[in-house]
């Protein structure tokens, strides 16, 4: 049987003029939607439109001041983990489908080319493609320091030189390191709950991870935590973190708080009336 997720945000910011804004809180993938609520106080006009990557977008224009963004919602997924095929080939790169090709190029966060020879050194002896990019991942967790605040870089490369980062920069990583074996791979972000695993203390932020494209089906990876997770509600796809990108912001909108969940509830549990201050 499916389970319930509930998922939402609050975004607080803070404009000294009017500022044009794209958001990108809202999931539409692997899941379904029981039910939603959205409340932007003050009420300005939103656009909601589906992106070159396939992730719906709400567009609209922040105005001068205070503007408060709710978006609270109960997911319905899948009860099982990511979805582990130990033993599955690489798809040559001749064989690849003709929309899958940009996703072994380098981008602005995931500079591959830099990444060519320390992925071969590192990892072009492992056969079989699972067995590579796996071995990515181990690595990865083994020797990067993660930790919240430990990095103001900005690509995976500059992540990869100072040894340290969040989710975003082990994802960044990732990405970076299978597009050098050419393997094709996008960044992904999300809500992510803690389901059977130790309650995580830090305060929840929108989670990063990357998936690699093999025998015809993207695939779910997650340096980070490194392990098969369950409840993964899927927000944006893009080549990196510049294409899916929770605010994208025109001006001089300063983003004043952030606040994410991600909790399994009950099937019968429903959303009650909210308010945008409110992140119960």
């Amino acid at each position: 049987m499916p389970i319930h997720i509930h998922i939402g945000c609050s975004i607080l910011y803070e404009n000294l003029s009017p500022a044009p804004m794209l958001l990108a809180v809202c999931p539409r993938y692997n899941h379904r939607l029981v039910e939603e609520q959205r409340i932007i106080r003050p009420e300005v006009p939103v656009h909601e439109y589906i992106d070159g990557f396939g992730n719906e977008i709400w567009r609209l224009v922040a105005p001068t001041g205070t503007l408060h963004i709710r978006y609270d919602a109960i997911a319905e997924v899948s009860p099982l983990p990511d979805l582990v095929r130990f033993g599955l080939p690489k798809t040559p790169v001749e064989n690849l489908p003709d929309d899958v090709l940009i996703y072994t190029l380098p981008s602005r966060y995931c500079p591959s080319d830099l990444f060519i020879n320390d992925a071969w050194r590192l990892f072009g002896h492992i056969e079989g493609g699972w067995a590579q990019v796996q071995a990515i991942c181990d690595w990865l967790h083994n020797n990067i320091t993660y930790g919240v605040g430990s990095t103001s870089v900005t690509t995976g490369w500059d992540a990869y030189q100072q040894r340290c980062g969040v989710c975003r920069d082990f994802a960044h990583l990732g990405v970076s390191f299978c597009r050098a074996l050419n393997f094709p791979a996008r960044y992904v972000c999300g809500y992510l709950p803690d389901i059977n695993v130790p309650l995580d203390p830090t305060p929840m932020d929108f989670h990063a991870w990357f998936e690699v494209y093999m025998d015809g089906l993207w695939f779910t990876f997650d340096a980070r935590h490194n392990q098969p997770r369950i409840g993964r509600v899927l927000l944006a796809r893009g080549r990196d973190a510049v294409d899916v990108a929770f605010s994208t912001v025109y001006g001089s909108a300063e983003l004043i708080n952030l606040k994410v969940w991600a909790d399994q509830v009950d099937p019968h549990w429903r959303l009650g009336p909210i308010s945008v201050g409110d992140t119960s």
